[in-house]
């Protein structure tokens, strides 16, 4: 089991170096000699355009472009970025103003002004990439320009959830030159106005990224202080290759993709190896889909019995060694509107219980599915993880079960054409609302690509909740919410995620680098000089 206990003394005392620099722990003061810092991730980007990603491909647009807004390390709502100022010009949240800060420019030398805003907004409509952005913008009806700095967002409803929705990455500021309106941008070159900008990326033969080579953009305008000049991101396949590659010193960080098992093997080693390890409270989720268009998962209690099997507490402890917490609502814990839905619901697991839930439904047979998960995205817990809930599926004599896999690119293509009667999928909030954790996943067009209507939430619980300014005062509405989805069971939640962050001792910022929604700000990393 993991040692939580040590792990948060950890934290604190990276805290501590954090304040007491100039006490025999200085951070290098001659970025000049600086050489690169190298981060490693199992959460490689699958595209370059903005305009075309709902995943893990805002780490890397989080540092080389910008938003007109985004959440500083430590801030709950969204801060001006490359505006100067943005606000709500009237009662209802329907208008929202924005004013960019003087100079703007993008890596290339060009003007960044409010028709690249635009552009950058009206090309992922435009657009429309299927499993992509676009159905974040659901509340937009259309955006002004006032001269060159002025940007106004006429929405069709009320929104308080739209400035959060300016802050994901999703919403990054392109050049209208070199990204076209109506299509997607080729090759794999970047032009943004961010901290850092791209020198070079490398894919292997396959497709998947193999590394990204960050430097400094001369022309960034904007409230991120660098401290350093240069990252270079190493995107490894699994787990167990990244911590050998940071025991090896050949990488100085890692932020996304460790394993139960190396996890607990650095908490252990941290001292002796040089390492430090930091856990952090956590808002990434695990969970499964069901699709209407298998004959089994199209019956509610075929889901609703596989909901009764499932045991999270053993997938949490037998596959993740207590790296990980038992789920059960799709809104996670330390979010506004959190509840416990399925396990009020359904319990403890109880085949008995189950099955007497598909008798009723007069299935008397072994029910067959076939589970779906990925191989190369959310770490080597997965394949583990699968053959758990599969095994306790099995052993409770109710279903027949046959394991299918592949990697992200394809797999992502494949529940986006309702391939799949189950599938695995994994959760790194856009922002922290409970908005977030259900709007994007109900809807004829929603982020998995899998149609999910459900009249309630989109056409009565959502519109009212985004009325209210006070977002932790819309428990209620979300709340219901999560009965719905509990009763439909077409989502299952599974766990939720901590964060880790593991680095060699020789770096700083470590425990400032993740922003709410858990996406690293690489210009916080710096090298300590002195011990």
């Amino acid at each position: 089991m993991f040692n939580r206990a040590l792990s948060l003394r950890t934290a604190a005392a990276m805290a501590s170096i954090s304040l007491v620099a100039g006490c025999g722990m200085m951070s290098s003061g001659d970025a000049e000699d600086e050489k690169a810092i190298v981060v490693g991730t199992t959460s490689a980007p699958t595209t370059l355009d903005p305009a075309a990603a709902w995943d893990g491909s805002w780490e890397l647009y989080r540092n080389v472009y910008q938003t007109l807004v985004s959440f500083p390390s430590g801030a709950a709502a969204p801060e001006p970025d490359a505006a100067e100022n943005c606000r709500f010009t009237d009662e209802d949240n329907r208008t929202y103003r924005c004013e960019l800060r003087d100079g703007m420019k993008f890596s290339d030398g060009g003007a960044m002004d409010a028709a690249a805003v635009k552009h950058s907004i009206d090309r992922i409509r435009k657009i429309a990439v299927k499993g992509g952005p676009e159905p974040l913008l659901g509340s937009l009806d259309r955006v002004e320009t006032r001269g060159e700095k002025e940007v106004i967002f006429h929405l069709t409803k009320s929104d308080a959830t739209f400035p959060f929705v300016l802050a994901t990455p999703a919403m990054s500021i392109v050049d209208p030159d070199e990204y076209p309106a109506d299509k997607l941008r080729e090759g794999r070159t970047i032009t943004g106005s961010g901290p850092y900008l791209i020198e070079s990326y490398q894919v292997n033969g396959n497709g998947q990224p193999v590394e990204a080579v960050l430097a400094e953009n001369p022309h960034y305008e904007g409230p991120a202080k660098r401290k350093n000049r240069a990252v270079t991101i190493k995107y490894f396949q699994d787990s167990a290759a990244m911590v050998d590659a940071l025991k090896a010193k050949r990488i100085d960080l890692t932020f996304r993709g460790l394993s139960a098992t190396d996890i607990v093997d650095l908490d252990a080693q941290q001292a002796s190896k040089g390492l430090q390890l930091v856990e952090g409270a956590g808002m990434e989720i695990r969970y499964l889909v069901f699709t209407e268009k298998d004959k089994w998962t199209r019956n509610p209690a075929v889901r609703k019995a596989v909901a009764q099997v499932i045991d999270r507490s053993a997938i949490s402890h037998d596959v993740y060694e207590g790296t990980v917490e038992p789920l059960y609502s799709m809104v996670p814990k330390g979010v506004t509107g959190h509840t416990a839905g399925f396990f009020d619901s359904f319990g403890k697991p109880d085949a008995a219980k189950a099955k007497r839930i598909l008798n009723e439904a007069g299935i008397f047979q072994k029910v067959p599915l076939t589970l779906w998960y990925t191989t190369d995205r959310y770490g080597s817990g997965t394949k583990p993880e699968f053959e758990e809930i599969k095994r306790q599926l099995e052993k409770s004599g109710l279903f027949q079960v046959t394991l299918k896999s592949r990697p992200w690119k394809s797999y992502e293509q494949g529940y986006k054409n309702g391939e799949y009667p189950v599938f695995g999928r994994g959760w790194f909030p856009d922002f922290p609302d409970p908005d977030n954790f259900v709007a994007p996943f109900v809807g004829e067009r929603n982020a998995l690509g899998t149609p999910y209507p459900s009249p309630e939430i989109t056409d009565k619980l959502l519109p009212e909740s985004r009325r209210e300014s006070d977002r932790g005062a819309v428990d209620e509405a979300f709340e219901r919410a999560q009965d719905i989805l509990v009763d439909d069971a077409r989502l299952l939640p599974l766990w939720q995620g901590k964060q880790y962050i593991a680095a060699s001792e020789e770096i700083a910022g470590g425990e400032l680098a993740l922003d709410p929604s858990t996406i690293m700000m690489m210009w916080v990393l710096e090298r300590k000089t002195s011990w």
